[in-house]
This record gives C-alpha cells, structure tokens and sequence, in this order.
C-alpha cells in the first residue's frame, strides 16, 4: 500500500507563516532562563570524605541525596555536578510528571507482564509521594496534578483508545482541546502532574543543602577507584573519598565502562510560544491545562506554562552520527521548522502566535525505554540511566531503590527483574548508527502507512528491543 500524508502534513500551513512564527525565537531553554538557573554551589577544590557521594545534579542525584539525608539525617552526603544543577535533561524537558515508571502501560506489559500489576502500583503510589514532597519539602515547582489526554490524530488510532469512560470521541476531545485534528481521546485524570522543570531541580538542590547535603557545582567527576574498602572519587582539583556512591550521570559517558553501550543520547526539540492572550487562550479552551500528547510513533507531547504559553516538542528524535552529545546538535533548524508547523496545523487558530524559544536536550535511551540499575565496586557504587525522557517521576522512585541497593536491603522495589536485570545494550559504531536511523525511517514508514509496522519493526518488537521518539 503507497504511503499517505499524516494528518500534520495534509494540514500543514503556508511555509511563510512558519517561517513568521518563529522569527522571532531564541536559541535558549525557557525553562532555564525563566528560573534563573546559574551557579549557586561552590566548586569542590579540597579533598573530603563522605558517607555517601552523589555524581551529577540532575533529578536522580538531588532526589539521591534528599532521600538519603531524610533516610539518616547524620549522614555526610556530598553532591558533586559538572556544570550546574539541572542544566541537561532535568532542565530542558517538557515538566511532564508521570505515575508510570515503565514509560508508558504498553512498555511495562510488554516486557515484565507478570509484575505489570505491582510497578503499576508503585508507579502510582511514587507519584502520590512526589506530591507529598512537593507540599512538605516546600518545593516552589509551579506543581500541577492535571492529568494527561492522549489524542488519535489519525483514524487508525482511534482504536487503539480502547474504550471505557475516560475515552472521548470527537466533539468531546476537542471540547477539552480544540484542533481540528482531534479525532478522540483518552482522558486519565490523575495520572499525570505538570512542573517547571528548572525550578523543580533547583528546588530539590535548596532542600537537599538545607538537609546539609555538601552541593559543588563546576566539580566534573574524572574516575572513580577503589581504596581500601572504599571508593575514591577524582575531580580535576580535589578526590572525595567516600563509602558509598551513586552514579546519576543520565546520557553523559558512564564512568563504569560495563555501561558505556547501554545507552545512546537521543535529541529531542521543543518550542516555546509566547505568553497567549485571553482571547487566544478561549480559541483553544484547554481549562483542564492537561499534558496533551498524540499516539504517533513520531508523538508530539504539550502544555501550558503558568504564563499560558504553549510549549510544544517531540516528533524528531535525533541520533547523531557517532553518539556524542555535543551543543551543535541543539540547533536544528529544521526540526524546529517541522515542529512549527505541526503546531500550526493543530491550531490553525493561533496563526498570529510567535514562538520566542526554541532548544533542545539529548536524552538517555536505553533498549527497554526505561531505567535499568546496577552495583558495582563490591556493592559500593550504585548506578542508573536509561530513563529514555519519561525521567522526571521516574528518577524519584530510582533514587529510593539505588539507596536499598547500597543498603543492602531486600525490597519489594529491589526484588522487581526491571531493577534486577539488565537490557541488551547498544551494538558499536558504526552498527548503533545503522541500527538506530533504521529504525527511526521505519517508524517514520509506520506513521505514513496507517500505523503498519513492517518486517524489520515486528523483528525488533520480538526481540523486545526498540526506539522510541
């Protein structure tokens, strides 16, 4: 069967409108910007020891070290980051804050069908507890608990909506949103909460040194060796030599070299519209402010700001040649164009709206899209990465189960084979490069043939390996 246009194509606008929209965009994370998120924390120049030593201020190692503080309030925690705190991923993402910790129903059932009922229930319960943090920690996050609404955009989506009384048809969808690309829906209500990204790490990092965790911006962690029973953590300028460790170090080089293949850095792009007038705003309604995501393999995932501005990514999903994650593959015209005008098509009545951001931010992917975890150094390091862009609840409940691990704790999250087991990793380059953009025509291939998946696809789907926009 000959491929077709996706609803985005048959609709798209006039390129001079594109072209009008994002005149005026920067090349700048919103999120960062907006928050103010410069270096706060001194460097490490000394050396020290710790009980526990944190590597990387993202959302896994902030999370790490307030648990672990909250845990044994008379522990020394040191939290060491490259660069600053939530600058990478747990900066630039769009603030969606899942109860999934499988990224997404389907992925969890697929690969650990036995224990689909218990992460469920985690998943569930993690996302509870965030909220609870976010009010007793008093985390100013600008937190949201909005729920999702997940879109068919193309009648062979419809059914995969299932059915049930959060599932919407047409006129009901676009009631809560209004496109005219909305062919029905599924409403989950609470099953989703939106946060500012930056500010929700830079929160976690004011919690974290109120708790007296010892927080040390511009302190890139070089190697890790053992000493004595314990582990020496090497910076440029000074070693902290500590009991224990956790590795959070998301799509960045690991420091374990068992690690270096089992993740590859994925860019993902996103705009940022300008605040929408009152007017603006009523042409779409959106008073439910939920995360909105469609159903396409290629998905674009939405949400409103607390200044009502439309923040819209996803879509292209960017491996670059080599696998190294550098600043120039941030900027991508090209994405960014495709993206406005996806935009467009699904709002042709915010025409007259201009983009004033546009970034983007590489993200770990991992052969099972979610995390996976592991000891080493006899039990003294621990390890996870591989959140594959669903990180932002996810890497709160890691957080706890890479604390059990270094306890030696036998729990019911220790005991799940999501945590016990490893993925298959990525092949070397040149393969992963052949491998992966493979794969990525192919979903492109999908999303033009009405869903279909075609040999190579179904192979990988048996194999229980994949890549995921």
């Amino acid at each position: 069967m000959p491929s077709h246009l996706t609803a985005y194509e048959r609709n798209a606008p006039d390129p001079r409108v594109v072209e009008r929209a994002l005149a005026g965009s920067r090349q700048a994370v919103f999120w960062l910007e907006d928050a103010g998120a410069e270096a706060r924390h001194p460097e490490l120049t000394a050396p020290t020891t710790a009980d526990l030593t944190v590597v990387g201020g993202g959302y896994l190692g902030l999370w790490a070290a307030v648990h672990a503080k909250r845990r044994d309030p008379a522990r020394r925690v040191v939290l060491l980051e490259a660069r600053t705190v939530g600058w990478a991923a747990s900066g630039r993402n769009g603030g969606f804050c899942e109860a999934s910790i499988t990224h997404g129903e389907d992925n969890g059932r697929s690969r650990w069908p036995d224990e689909h009922d218990v992460l469920d229930r985690l998943g569930r319960a993690n996302l509870d507890a965030f909220e609870a943090d976010v009010r007793d920690l008093g985390l100013a996050c600008e937190w949201e608990r909005t729920g999702a609404l997940s879109v068919a955009v193309e009648e062979h989506q419809v059914d995969e909506l299932g059915e049930g009384p959060h599932v919407l048809d047409g006129p009901a969808v676009r009631a809560e949103i209004d496109s005219p690309l909305f062919l029905a829906g599924l409403l989950e209500p609470d099953q989703n909460a939106l946060v500012h990204p930056a500010r929700l790490a830079l929160e976690l990092a004011r919690v974290a040194a109120d708790l007296g965790v010892e927080v040390h911006e511009h302190s890139a962690v070089t190697e890790l060796r053992t000493s004595v029973g314990r582990v020496e953590v090497h910076t440029d300028r000074a070693v902290v030599t500590s009991d224990h460790v956790v590795l959070a170090t998301n799509v960045f080089p690991s420091l374990l070299r068992r690690n270096r293949l089992m993740t590859v850095p994925v860019y993902d792009y996103v705009l940022m519209t300008e605040p929408l007038t009152a007017e603006q705003l009523a042409s779409v309604g959106w008073a439910g402010r939920q995360g909105l995501g469609d159903l396409a393999n290629q998905f674009h995932y939405s949400r409103l700001t607390s200044d009502n501005r439309i923040l819209w990514g996803g879509y292209d999903a960017i491996y670059p040649r080599g696998g190294k994650v550098r600043a120039r593959h941030e900027d991508r015209p090209e994405s960014h164009a495709r993206l406005a005008s996806h935009f467009l098509a699904t709002f042709p009545q915010l025409e007259d709206v201009r983009f004033s951001h546009r970034w983007a931010g590489a993200i770990d992917t991992c052969t099972q899209f979610t995390a996976f975890y592991g000891l080493t150094h006899g039990g003294r390091v621990a390890h996870a990465a591989g959140f594959t862009g669903l990180g932002v609840g996810a890497t709160r409940f890691a957080a706890e189960v890479l604390l059990d691990l270094l306890a030696g704790e036998q729990t019911e999250r220790t005991e799940l084979r999501m945590v016990r087991e490893r993925p298959l990793p990525f092949p070397p380059e040149p393969l992963a490069s052949l491998g992966i953009n493979l794969t990525r025509w192919s979903l492109d291939r999908a999303d033009h043939r009405q869903g279909r998946r075609n040999l190579f696809l179904r192979a990988l789907d048996r194999a229980g390996l994949g890549f995921d926009s």
